[in-house]
C-alpha cells in the first residue's frame, strides 16, 4: 500500500500537523507491468481524525504502468479519479 500524507511544517513553532492522507492499494489483479489500484483519501483534518479510517472518497485506477512512470503521477491520476482538481 502507498500511503501519501500532507502535512504542514510550521516555520515559528516547528509544530507538524497532519492535514489530509491518501490510501493506494494494489488490488492484486493487475500483471507485473499493469496494476490496478483501489485508492481513497481519509474524512479528516488531523492525525486522530484520520486514523480512524472512514473513507471521504473512492475510486479505482485500472492498467497502471507501475514501473514506467514515476508514483506522482499515480497520485495525480487517483485525485483526478476521485473528483480533485476542480477549481471552484
Amino acid at each position: 500500500m502507498i500511503v501519501v500524507r500532507v502535512e504542514l511544517w510550521s516555520a515559528r513553532t516547528g509544530q507538524k500537523t497532519e492535514l489530509a492522507r491518501m490510501e493506494l492499494a494494489n488490488d492484486e489483479t493487475g500483471t507485473t507491468q499493469k496494476r490496478n489500484y483501489l485508492v481513497r483519501t481519509l474524512r479528516g483534518r488531523s492525525t486522530a481524525a484520520l486514523n480512524r479510517g472512514q473513507a471521504q472518497r473512492n475510486a479505482t485506477v485500472k492498467e497502471w504502468p507501475a514501473e514506467a512512470v514515476h508514483v506522482w503521477n499515480l497520485v495525480a491520476v487517483a485525485l483526478g479519479a476521485m473528483g480533485y482538481g476542480g477549481r471552484r
